[in-house]
This record gives structure tokens, C-alpha cells and sequence, in this order.
């Protein structure tokens, strides 16, 4: 069956440039402060993050906030000097040096918010250039390199204006996919008449371009762009009122691209033809990091990180024809207990590094790959057979956490980014297994404020009402003794398919200074625990995670660890949603609460959000149309008059994430019911603040709100 081209979410392939909106070519834009040594001795505490290596393995590009806030930096793997590419008071959130080294891109936040940038500045800070996404209402997100350097994919969002209606997920397309292993949770299916997931057979039907017609506006178009700006973009792929797009890799002849898609819990890796823009095949990937795999040097492997059909995310070698066809899976390399978090292909793309999450904590591992197909593969049929990952070689880490990996041209000596309990996140050189702290990452013994002790958290399993069994970190306040019952701040992560990790959090370090507990629990519908943990949340599944909340309270009581007349609860984004919904479905449990960046109406937040979230967040929170009568009975506005105790909002005024709406409403109605209600609001800052000083000034006020409140 071909895709309906009326359909208005049908991926859209049109046969050529002149049919197509147009993407401008790079404009050159001033640098300030460009290609001039950082001359200004740096704070002690500071994080780099975010790495990117030069084609010879000898220089770094990362993002670094050792001027107040997170900006584009380069410094040899093993040199102390560094420079500023880019002194832009927009936060940089993404860095990818060209394959030939001419080039650096890097994806900044106009004022912090959700609308970004893609730009392009040489390695020596000279001329810089906008890629996409410049133009007002429109947004880009940073794609590939072709591996000669001489483009790179960039993905374009154009912002939907005010009121625009709710668009369903599209149903069938003609594009057959492999199996996917069914969801437990009880969401709406938001393909109205599409077959569920199932087995399928046969090869892949992907020969056929879909509609001709001009892509409407307000889509998710993928382009290839000359960063010199001598060439028109060319366009690889768009998607009417997409969720998600990213082109995550191209093959060496490029004559194919790997683009990551779909709603949260929905994730796909598309084949397209880059001749055509033929969809060739689809095939299931993991949540999380948006990198999910790579075409081996001659394409007839993509390499995957995959939960299709399992529990845990694994590494998948997918095995195509010439032509792109889905021939059959395999999993290369998969552990029973833990999924494969981050995969990095080496440059040469014989080689990959993989990091498992083990309850929390990461276990890195090079491995070189194996492709061997047998002539006569069954077309369409898995086959455990098919591909290897070699032995693998495990890298110790000097710290818990890894969150990104950038390949250098020697495969065992890559580059990554750390995290722990006691630093502030760094880039670390690994070569042959000897981890080497980058000179100019912060010094382990430098992660502390004078006065500030270390505190080395402890794992917990706190068990659901329902006997689910959730998982979470518990921080005890230096100089506690063991067996006082102190007072506590429940932590609730956001997403909510976030983890919580043994990684140093300021704010954690704030309170814990202040004599407060911390205890920062993954309820369900968090991910490091396997795909049934994070599908128990949906649909009407919220009211157990709102549960789980009070479970988690309840626990620490128990092990006499809180005092339960001194809790406090506290959350970012969907951990704000669950501050709000816990403060009136358990309005007796704590004494106050601490929401940052929640929702507090479900409905509102659909009306208000950007499309394309609104469209991934259906899957997880419901219908805004079809599900009207459960989101509203699961906003807290639903529950405002049960509401009890003081309460503490913070939002960031450029949050188009989640409107600063959201907690404006909920304060006003607080203050009407008589109760004590503050919102605080920070200054260029969207969903995430990126700011020192708004992050300071953040930790500092809700810390003061706590103490205040949890004072005896």
C-alpha cells in the first residue's frame, strides 16, 4: 500500500530541488572574541563536556561554561591551551568537527531557549557561519558529516503558531518494519485503522517514492549543506508534523542515509536513498541518545542500538542489499541485565565502543565488528548467525558515568566525556585503557566549594504499592550521625524517561551544605531499568507513578533515614508535573514543594508546547484529543483544591518546552486558596538553564525556600 500524500504526517520524498521549500545558503556572521587564547585564568570548577576530536586525534572541540556559560572551545587531548571559537552569550549545545578538519558545527540556544541554531566556524575561529535555522519561528538541529567533509545534514523545524490543531501519528505507510516487542502500557494507539506491531516476512517494499507535492509548512526537513555556502542544500528527507528527525549517518558513497525518527517509545531508523529519497526500510531503536547507529565502510550493515523485540537495548546488525533492502537482523552484542546506553563507530567503522548502563553506572567496552553475510540469507528473517561483535576489550573508568564517546583515529584510544559522584563532568583520553584527564578539565580535588564535603551516594530499591520494584539514590547530609532521622528532599527527575546517576549535581551539593537529605529515586517510567519499566507509566499508569512518589517517601521514613514530619519534594520538568500532582494527591506527605519547569494541566501544556513535543509526548502522556477526560484527571489543576502547603515555582521565561504558563497558574490558584506561593522566574533561559549565574541564583533560592520550610 503506498502512503497517502493527503495523509498530513506522511514522510514526504518530492523528486526535485524545485518542488521543495528552499533552505538558505550559510550567510557569513562576525565572530567576537574569535581565534584568541583564553587569557583570563579559569575558575577552578568548571565543566567541559560534549566532545568532538580533529580527523588526526590531536585536538578537541567541546562545549565548556568556564565563562559563565556552556560556549564552543578547542584544546589538544594533551595540551593546556585553549581557545574560544565562538564568545556568542548563546549556550552551545552540540559539537561535530568535520571528517577533513576544515570545519566545526555546533548547534547554540538563541536566549536559552528551545528554538536552536546550527552554525559552522573554522578550527582557528575564523568564519563563522549560520547553517539553519536563523530565521524567526524556525529551529535546526545538528545531523552528520559526509565523510569527505564536504556537507553536513542539518534538520529543520518550522514552529507552529498558537492554536494549531493536535496532528495524529501517521498510520501505515507501506514501509515494512521488523518486529517490535508489544507494550505493556495502556496509551492510546495513535495510528487509527494502521495493523499493530507484528511479525512480518518477506523483503522490504521501500521501492516507491511517496507523494510529489511541496512539503507543507511546519515540517521536519533533513538537508545536506555546504558550509562554504558555494551550493545549494540538498534534501535528504521531510516529515509533515514530525515528532523527531536527525540523520545520524551517511554511507562512504552516499548513496544512503541513516535518519533517526518517531515519538518517545516509538524511536526508528529509517534507510533512505539519497538519490530518490525511497524509504528503503525501518527498523526499531532505543530511546535516549538520539546517535543510535552507523553504516559498516561498504553499507551493507547498519549497526544499531536496538530494543526491538527485547528488554534491554542492545547492539543490532541490520543487513542490507544493494539497493538498501532489509535483509535480516542480528544482535551483535547484548548483556541480559543492562542495556547498551551510547554507540560510537570508529572512523574506520570496524570498530565500535559501547557503554552499558549497569544499574546507574557505566562499563565501557572497544570491540571490533563483523558483518558476514551467507549468500543465501533469508530475506526479512532474523538470524542470531549473521554478525559479531569480536572480543570485547573493557576500559576502566575513573569515574561513574559516561556521556558521550567521540572516536579518534586510533579505535582504542577514544575520547569521552565523564561524570561522577565527586568531579564535575570532564573529557577524558583513553588511550589503549590509560584513562588521562584532559588538562583542561577540572582537577577531581577542585570539584568541591571550600566547605563543601564529598558525599558518595547510596543505591536504594524502594518497593511499589503494587510490588514493583523502583530504584534511586540516597545522599546523607555530612556529619549526620547514622541513626537521626534528618530532614529530606525528595528529587524527582524529568523526561520521564531520565535516570537518576551517581553524578555530582550542584543543586544536590546546595542542599546537602544546608543539612538537608537528598533522595533522588527513578519511579516508574524512568529508563536504565529495561523497556516494561519505562512503559509502566503510560496512559492511566501515571496515577501509579504519582504513587510511587509516596512510596518512595514512605520508604526512607521507614529506614529511619528521613524524619516524616520534615519532607520536602522537588522536580524538574515532568519531576515539576509530579511535585504538583503529589503536593494534591498526598497533600498530608510533605511539608512543601519545589516544582521547576512542570506541568500543572496537561491540556494546557498540549495547547501551549511545540508541535513537534507535543507529538512525541502523546505516546507518553495521551491523547490531547482522543484522551481528553484522563489528561484532565491527571493534571494536578484537576486536584488545586486539595492542596495544602506552600509551594515554590520555577520556570525559565523562554520555555517553550514547557510554557511558563504552567506554573503561573498553578501559583495564582495557590495564592487564591490562601496559601503561601512564589514563581520564580530566570532571565534568558528556556527549558534548561545553561547560565551560571541563573543556575546559582536558581540553587540558592530553592535551597532557601527549604530550609526556610523545613526548619523544626
Amino acid at each position: 500500500m503506498a502512503a497517502d500524500a493527503r495523509d498530513p504526517l506522511t514522510l514526504v520524498e518530492t523528486r526535485t530541488d524545485a518542488t521543495t521549500r528552499a533552505l538558505p545558503a550559510p550567510e557569513p556572521a562576525p565572530l567576537a572574541d574569535a581565534a584568541t587564547p583564553y587569557d583570563v585564568p579559569p575558575p577552578a570548577v568548571h565543566g567541559c563536556w560534549y566532545p568532538s576530536v580533529d580527523p588526526g586525534g590531536r585536538y578537541v572541540a567541546f562545549i565548556c561554561d568556564r565563562a559563565g556559560v556552556p560556549q564552543l572551545w578547542t584544546a589538544p587531548v594533551a595540551g593546556e591551551e585553549v581557545r574560544r571559537l565562538d564568545a556568542d552569550p548563546n549556550p552551545v549545545t552540540e559539537v561535530s568537527w568535520s571528517p577533513d578538519g576544515r570545519w566545526i558545527a555546533y548547534t547554540v540556544a538563541p536566549d536559552g531557549g528551545e528554538l536552536t541554531s546550527v552554525l559552522c566556524v573554522r578550527p582557528d575561529g575564523t568564519g563563522r557561519r549560520l547553517l539553519a535555522g536563523g530565521e524567526p519561528g524556525t529551529s535546526a538541529r545538528l545531523g552528520c558529516w559526509q565523510h569527505d567533509g564536504s556537507a553536513v545534514a542539518v534538520t529543520v523545524t518550522d514552529s507552529a503558531p498558537p492554536g494549531r490543531p493536535f496532528a495524529a501519528h501517521p498510520g501505515a505507510d507501506g514501509v515494512s518494519r521488523p518486529a517490535r516487542a508489544g507494550r505493556d502500557g495502556r496509551a492510546v494507539l495513535l495510528e487509527p485503522g494502521a495493523p499493530r506491531p507484528g511479525p512480518t516476512t518477506g523483503a522490504v517494499d521501500g521501492d516507491r517514492a511517496a507523494s510529489a507535492e511541496e512539503p507543507e509548512p511546519r515540517a521536519l526537513s533533513a538537508y545536506l549543506v555546504d558550509p562554504e555556502g558555494m551550493a545549494a542544500p540538498v534534501l535528504l528527507a521531510s516529515e509533515r508534523g514530525a515528532a523527531n528527525q536527525r540523520v545520524c549517518d551517511l554511507s562512504r558513497d552516499g548513496r544512503l542515509a541513516l535518519v533517526y525518527r518517531g515519538p518517545r517509545g516509538r524511536r526508528e531508523a529509517l534507510v533512505v536513498r539519497t538519490g530518490d529519497r525511497v524509504v528503503t526500510c525501518a527498523l526499531p531503536v532505543a530511546d535516549g541518545d538520539p546517535w543510535i547507529g552507523g553504516f559498516s565502510p561498504d553499507a551493507g550493515t547498519v549497526w544499531l542500538r536496538s530494543d526491538g523485540d527485547r528488554e534491554h537495548a542492545a547492539l543490532v546488525a541490520a543487513h542490507l542489499d544493494p539497493r538498501g533492502h532489509l535483509l535480516g537482523t542480528a544482535v551483535a552484542a547484548r548483556r541480559p541485565d543492562c542495556g547498551l546506553e551510547l554507540l560510537a563507530l570508529s572512523r574506520d567503522g570496524r570498530s565500535a565502543v559501547l557503554a552499558w548502563n549497569v544499574r546507574g553506572v557505566s562499563e565501557l567496552e572497544v570491540t571490533e565488528l563483523t558483518a558476514a553475510r551467507s549468500p543465501d540469507f533469508p530475506a526479512g528473517v532474523p538470524s542470531s548467525r549473521s554478525a559479531s561483535a569480536g572480543a570485547a576489550r573493557t576500559v576502566g573508568l575513573p569515574h561513574e558515568v559516561v556521556t558521550r564517546i567521540a572516536p579518534t583515529a586510533d579505535p582504542d584510544a577514544p575520547v569521552v566525556a565523564l561524570s561522577g559522584s565527586r568531579r564535575h563532568p570532564g573529557v577524558w583520553w583513553l588511550p589503549h585503557g590509560l584513562p588521562l584527564r584532559t588538562p583542561w578539565s577540572s582537577r577531581d580535588e577542585d570539584a568541591f566549594p571550600e566547605g563543601r564535603t564529598p558525599v558518595r551516594p547510596m543505591p536504594m530499591s524502594p518497593v511499589a504499592r503494587d510490588g514493583l520494584v523502583l530504584g534511586g539514590w540516597y545522599y546523607r547530609a555530612p556529619g549526620r550521625s547514622p541513626g537521626e532521622p534528618a530532614p529530606c528532599v525528595l528529587h524527582l527527575h524529568g523526561g520521564p524517561e531520565e535516570q537518576e546517576r551517581p553524578v555530582l549535581e550542584p543543586l544536590y551539593l546546595e542542599l546537602l551544605g544546608r543539612g538537608l537529605d537528598v533522595f533522588a529515586p527513578d519511579v516508574r517510567g524512568s529508563s536504565g531499568h529495561g523497556r516494561s519499566f519505562v512503559d509502566a507509566d503510560l496512559g492511566a499508569g501515571r496515577f501509579d507513578a504519582i504513587n510511587d512518589v509516596a512510596d518512595c517517601a514512605a520508604h526512607v521514613m521507614v529506614r529511619g533515614l528521613a524524619d516524616p514530619r520534615r519532607m520536602a519534594v522537588m522536580g524538574r520538568s515532568y519531576g515539576g508535573y509530579l511535585v504538583m500532582a503529589s503536593l494534591v494527591w498526598h497533600p498530608d506527605l510533605f511539608r512543601t514543594g519545589v516544582a521547576v519547569c512542570g506541568m500543572s494541566d496537561l491540556t494546557t501544556f498540549f495547547a501551549g508546547t511545540e508541535p513537534w513535543i507535543a507529538q512525541s509526548a502523546a505516546h507518553k502522556y495521551g491523547h490531547p484529543e482522543h484522551d481528553r477526560e484522563l489528561l484532565r484527571a491527571l493534571s494536578p489543576m484537576s486536584r488545586i483544591d486539595a492542596l495544602r502547603v506552600p509551594v515554590l515555582t520555577v520556570h525559565g521565561e523562554h520555555d517553550t518546552n514547557v510554557p511558563p504558563g504552567e506554573s503561573e497558574q498553578f501559583v495564582r490558584a495557590a495564592r487564591e486558596r490562601g496559601l503561601e506561593a512564589e514563581c520564580l522566574l530566570l532571565r534568558h533561559e528556556g527549558h534548561d538553564f545553561r547560565r551560571f549565574d541563573n543556575r546559582r541564583l536558581f540553587r540558592r533560592t530553592a535551597a532557601d525556600w527549604l530550609e526556610r520550610h523545613l526548619a523544626d
